[in-house]
């Protein structure tokens, strides 16, 4: 094919459309997309990060001749060229002379000269073009210039019609549903093949099918439900089979998105160069920290496209997400999720359940005493969770379930007509023995200056506004409260944090959202879903609780996307203990640079050759050539000098905090990656523009 898709034969010229690459969805009101082709593509095995649809590996001798310039390439074949003719040459006479001084008869007949003379010929060819063509570097010369001329020499004299398929065409010819054929569900594979059948339906159908192809009991309820929905057989609970306005190249059959392309240099590794850059569930899996300066694009490049590829993900029913940031951050629209919680809006559907990823009451306390401390009060996180405890026990096993905000302020406070309430409710269950011991203990430290439940009341009055109203309640009479347990099913969430309105308490709640999803991560029982979480500012919602449960998330098949402006937002105790627990780290262009230290520091050094060359003065020889030099710098004025040349390995950082800081172009960034698999990838400069 000509490369401007355009075919010349004789004078006629016909134009024709490029063929879509699999990976590319048409837009609205094209083609419909071309299931075969983006089923049956290629996928290489790659090192994590690498955008394996489409992707070719490097050759490394082919890369190391690619270095070499056009000229000088060229000058050495030649060279070699004209060296090889006259070895080939001189060589057959030498070896035919050898032959008949030797071993040859006399009275030969024509055949055996004939013959004696070609195989001569081929073996003294063989070994001249063998010796030759390595030294003058011929294949690389064939491959770079005399290949793509003849194939633009035969292209341009075929007609259009004669266009013969290429690779895509031959993928076109394969059958996606070949494995239901051959699984004995012919009838849902005829169903599909009728129908339009997108990306997020195939993924979706493909992992029914192997849940039902394992126990061929099911293959019949398999079939039954493809014949009769067709692609929208086993669909989502929302009943969507497609995100609206979707931007990102996805490649779901894999879980990649595509975020960019590792630039080709030095620094990247050889099967990374010119590569495409994605992220999948096997490298979020250990989580990813990205750290840049408002504006360097860590949302819309970044979390936006892993955002919406978690959403994709939960439709093909692969994946849930939960998605944080600021009300006003641009995470996608409202209709990309199932559920949006947003407290301080009177017009959101969903609450947020205050104790939601917790198994017992002591849990729940502990885990929102922790969220309701700011950070400079850490220091009293254990003393807060035994008096958050005191009374949230008492109360769920009063009344059933935990109390509102409105309640838990009460009886932190103090409150005499609450406390009593409590009590009487208690004796009616039958609890109050069990319980009175923490309620006496909770009395006594009511009157005390250093009572943390004063301290835990006057936090819970931040979210104890007008503008809260509803989005907190336990009793049934507010908004459905979504709670964090339901990790297992494949949920889109996006919570909303009123951090312009009301700052402090968009903090609490950030802290509370991580500390669940980092919770209900770990104690999921099913984890065949991967659960993915995206926090667009986590400066607030970090503590040690939840750096910790960083690192337990890797065998929970569960994994999050931190952002931060600056590590100088999070207290310097937990800096170095999260730069541990991940195993993603990704630097944008304008860090500071003791933040750059710690990328430096976290990504090592590594061994390059260095070159030092040292002059000094030229004092060998006689008499003659002393006075030569003499006279020389006499004339010139310059010293005759010795120059010595000294290779030797070194230790080198492969990216220095000066680098990070001043060095990285706009709209890239650097990022190492960890699968959960073990597999590391080192520092790559990706660009992340397209």
């Amino acid at each position: 094919m000509a490369q401007d898709g355009a075919h010349h034969h004789g004078e006629r010229t016909t134009t024709r459309p490029p063929t879509p690459l699999p990976h590319q969805r048409p837009a609205a009101g094209t083609s419909s997309f071309d299931l075969a082709t983006w089923a049956c593509a290629p996928r290489p095995d790659a090192d994590p990060g690498v955008y394996r649809l489409g992707y070719r590996r490097v050759d490394p001798e082919r890369a190391e001749a690619a270095k070499v310039a056009t000229w000088p390439l060229l000058l050495r074949a030649g060279l070699n060229a004209v060296v090889a003719w006259f070895a080939f040459v001189y060589g057959t006479q030498l070896v035919l002379h050898l032959i008949v001084i030797t071993v040859w008869v006399e009275h030969p007949s024509e055949t055996l000269v004939t013959v004696v003379g070609l195989s001569v010929n081929v073996l003294v060819a063989a070994a001249v073009i063998k010796i030759f063509g390595r030294m003058g570097r011929w294949p690389e010369v064939w491959r770079r210039y005399v290949a793509p001329l003849l194939s633009r020499t035969v292209t341009e004299e075929q007609p259009v019609e004669e266009d013969v398929p290429g690779a895509v065409e031959a993928v076109r010819g394969q059958d996606p549903w070949d494995g239901l054929r051959r699984g004995g569900a012919a009838e849902a594979a005829v169903r599909l093949e009728g129908e339009a059948v997108g990306d997020v339906d195939y993924v979706r159908i493909r992992r029914a099918w192997e849940s039902a192809h394992a126990d061929p009991v099911f293959v019949p309820a398999f079939t039954e439900q493809v014949a009769s929905r067709g692609a929208a057989a086993f669909a989502h609970p929302s009943e969507a089979r497609e995100l609206p306005g979707r931007a990102e190249r996805h490649d779901l059959l894999l879980g990649q998105v595509r975020l960019g392309t590792a630039q080709d240099v030095p620094k990247n590794p050889l099967g990374h160069r010119a590569a495409g850059f994605a992220l999948d569930p096997a490298v979020l899996g250990t989580s990813l920290l990205a750290v840049g300066p408002a504006g360097t694009g860590k949302t819309a490049r970044l979390a936006r496209p892993v955002a919406e590829a978690l959403c994709l993900q939960a439709l093909s029913g692969t994946a849930c997400a939960v998605v944080v940031g600021a009300a006003d951050a641009d995470l996608g629209p409202d209709s990309w999720y199932d559920v949006v919680i947003a407290p301080g809006d009177p017009s959101s559907l969903y609450g947020l359940d205050l104790y939601g990823a917790a198994r017992d009451p002591d849990e729940a306390a502990a885990r929102l005493a922790e969220a309701l401390l700011p950070d400079e009060l850490t220091a009293r996180a254990e003393h807060a969770r035994t008096a958050l405890q005191q009374v949230v026990g008492p109360f769920h096993a009063a009344y059933g379930r935990y109390p509102g905000v409105r309640e838990l302020r009460a009886l932190l406070a103090g409150e005499p007509d609450v406390l009593a309430a409590l009590v009487k409710a208690l004796g009616v269950a039958g609890r109050l023995a069990v319980h009175e011991r923490d309620l006496e203990y909770r009395e006594r430290q009511r009157d005390r200056a250093d009572d943390p439940g004063a301290l835990l009341a006057d936090r819970l009055a931040l979210l104890e506004r007008p503008a809260f109203e509803g989005a907190f309640a336990t009793d049934g009479t507010g908004r459905p409260p979504f709670a964090m347990r339901v990790l297992d099913h494949p949920l889109r969430v996006r919570v909303k944090l009123p951090e312009r309105s009301h700052p402090e308490a968009a903090r609490m709640l950030s802290r509370l959202v991580v500390g669940q999803f980092v919770q209900a991560a770990g104690a999921r029982e099913d984890r065949s879903l991967f659960a993915g979480l995206v926090v667009d500012d986590a400066s607030a919602a970090l503590d040690a609780a939840a750096v910790r449960g960083l690192q337990r998330m890797r065998g929970a098949n569960a994994g999050a996307v931190l952002l931060l402006r600056t590590l100088v937002d999070l207290p310097e105790a937990l800096r170095a203990p999260l730069f541990g627990a991940v195993g993603c780290r990704m630097a944008f262009p304008g860090i500071a640079p003791w933040d750059g230290k710690l990328f430096s520091e976290a990504w090592g050094t590594h061994l390059v050759q260095e070159t030092a060359v040292t002059h000094t003065p030229d004092t060998s020889g006689g008499v003659i050539r002393r006075a030569g030099r003499v006279g020389r710098k006499a004339l010139s004025g310059t010293t005759a000098q010795t120059e010595s040349v000294t290779t030797r390995d070194v230790e080198r950082l492969r990216w220095s905090p000066s680098d990070l800081a001043h060095a990285l172009p706009a709209g890239h960034a650097v990022v190492s990656l960890t699968a959960v698999s073990g597999e590391q990838v080192p520092p790559l400069l990706v660009d992340l523009r397209g």
